[in-house]
């Protein structure tokens, strides 16, 4: 299975290589403006949001909530995926009510350069996650932690992925996204076929797979509701993506991608929800799978999660330039400047690894938490047209900064704050206190900030 494998990500990473134009102007590279200056069409749109959200941290992710929480887990991961449709309605505000191309110039107009950095601070920490957690899982799938195989898999994405992306930027992303995409959906499409047919399946157990209320499956889907509202936000990869094309088009995509995301990452989901009901005492996730599937499904189950992190990996690339060069605008927008910038995300994420990655994956795990100091500017800023004082702002900020490393300590074990978590046990449970407590202190923060207009 590994010998194919390897085949089959040398194969991907030829086919992205040559299908990513060699762009010339800035505008096609942090942009993705064709060479005619026609930015990207509906459908190319819509594969690009679906492949660059389906990224292989959230396939794993959705399989083993499934697997150890029943159909309520596999909401819960899915619930993510409706912030396809708070994201489209924070674009068209903020393009078309409040005429910004970016989310920084909006930040900057309503808080000045502190809550500019607030937000930049974040987004630079997401797309860092972004590399080091995609690389991780691919080696993962090549072999055990720290084995030349699980090494050389991470080194020969990474370098893949970086080539095409320094000769394209965001115009190959969206060119490759679209053929992997495709790739992805097809993959999914016979997983799920198999196990529709498998003499084991029964749908009534999967969809009764979570009869208790208390499951921290459910408590999880509470969680997804409350940070779906910020999460877009946070996402540049996906934000990036709502200022290319014209209004009705950008709505399309995000309402196109919302309907295919979910679709995807619940067949994911699926499969581990059916791996949890029919597992054996002493079996994880991917034994279970192995044995109900075989060898020849695990590749197709691998390859789906080898393609999202390619995927992934060149649309992270493309952001972290236009973010560093565009928005942010600490560099001059030029192609060599971009491609500077997409190294130094390739070794930033490489660090991330080199210093170890239990805790770092865990960590992963509390950007949305970080990411919700954004509701209350998304609520009261940019659909409500308030005008706050910056301290409403660092107000939420630092409470969900301390809630996230809050979450942090508990859920990898370096802390055990029992005292605030009114007896509940479960990090899931404690993470819903944790975001309900921020939502509350930045609402409230925000309506006795608002600016008094004379």
């Amino acid at each position: 299975m590994l010998s194919l494998l390897i085949v089959v990500l040398l194969g991907i990473a030829i086919i992205s290589f040559f299908l990513a134009p060699r762009v010339q102007t800035a505008d096609g590279f942090f942009k993705g403006v064709a060479n005619n200056g026609e930015g990207p069409s509906l459908w190319t749109l819509v594969l690009s949001q679906v492949t660059t959200w389906i990224f292989a941290r959230s396939l794993m992710t959705a399989a083993i909530l499934g697997y150890y929480y029943g159909i309520a887990g596999a909401l819960a991961y899915a619930a993510y995926y409706v912030s396809f449709l708070t994201g489209g309605a924070i674009i068209d505000h903020l393009r078309f009510k409040h005429n910004k191309e970016n989310i920084q110039t909006f930040m900057r107009e309503q808080f000045g350069a502190v809550g500019d950095h607030c937000y930049n601070l974040v987004i630079v920490l997401r797309l860092l996650s972004e590399v080091f957690s995609n690389l991780l899982v691919i080696g993962i799938i090549f072999g055990v932690t720290g084995s030349w195989e699980y090494t050389a898999a991470m080194v020969i994405v990474a370098i893949s992925t970086f080539a095409y992306s320094v000769s394209g930027g965001l115009r190959a992303s969206l060119r490759t996204d679209v053929f992997q995409a495709i790739l992805v959906i097809l993959a999914l499409a016979m997983l799920f076929g198999i196990m529709l047919f498998h003499n084991e399946f029964s749908f009534s157990q999967v969809i009764f797979s979570s009869p208790n209320i208390q499951s921290p499956g459910w408590v999880l889907l509470a969680v997804a509701f409350l940070q779906v509202w910020s999460y877009p936000l946070h996402d540049p990869v996906m934000m990036d993506r709502g200022f290319l094309a014209d209004r009705e088009t950008t709505k399309k995509s995000f309402n196109y991608a919302a309907i295919i995301s979910i679709a995807c990452i619940l067949i994911f989901a699926l499969l581990g929800v059916f791996a949890g009901v029919v597992k054996v005492s002493g079996e994880d996730l991917i034994t279970t799978l192995t044995r109900l599937f075989g060898v020849p499904c695990m590749i197709i189950f691998n390859v789906a999660l080898v393609i999202s992190a390619v995927s992934t990996l060149d649309s992270t690339f493309s952001s972290a330039a236009k973010l560093v060069a565009v928005d942010m605008k600490v560099i001059q927008p030029t192609l060599t400047n971009g491609r500077w910038v997409m190294f130094v995300f390739l070794i930033g994420g490489g660090l991330f690894l080199w210093k170890g990655n239990k805790d770092l994956f865990d960590a992963v795990a509390i950007s949305g938490t970080a990411s919700m100091f954004l509701a209350p500017v998304i609520f009261f800023n940019i659909w409500g047209n308030q005008q706050t004082h910056l301290w409403a702002l660092l107000v939420s900020f630092f409470s969900a900064t301390i809630g996230g490393v809050l979450y942090f300590l508990e859920s990898s074990g370096h802390a055990h704050l029992s005292f605030l978590w009114f007896g509940y046990e479960h990090k899931y449970s404690k993470l819903l206190i944790i975001c309900i407590s921020i939502l509350i202190i930045g609402c409230i923060s925000f309506y006795i900030g608002k600016k008094k207009h004379a």
